[in-house]
């Protein structure tokens, strides 16, 4: 019997994971998607992060050939939501 969902990639990592795919401290994780500055969804008092959210930093990071900018990915997510709450009620 073959299982496909037993191979498939996560559509969420936890924390610790995520973390240990970026090589970095669960604590930083953690402190940054508090502060808003790192994508997480909260699941009552649970963080995971969207694979997604990695897939697209490893990304741009391999395209860029450079560092990537997580706090400015961040304000640009914050930003859009903002415009977006500001603009759901608009008549134009």
């Amino acid at each position: 019997m073959n299982n496909d969902s037993e191979n498939a990639l996560p559509a969420f990592y936890t924390v610790r994971e995520a973390a240990r795919i970026l090589r970095v401290d669960p604590a930083t994780l953690y402190r940054a998607i508090r502060e808003d500055a790192f994508p997480a969804v909260r699941v009552r008092t649970r963080y995971v992060v969207p694979a997604v959210a990695l897939d697209k930093l490893i990304t741009e990071a391999a395209e860029s050939g450079g560092c990537v900018d997580v706090a400015r990915i961040a304000t640009e997510r914050r930003t859009a939501r903002e415009v977006a709450r500001l603009t759901s009620g608009a008549s134009w």
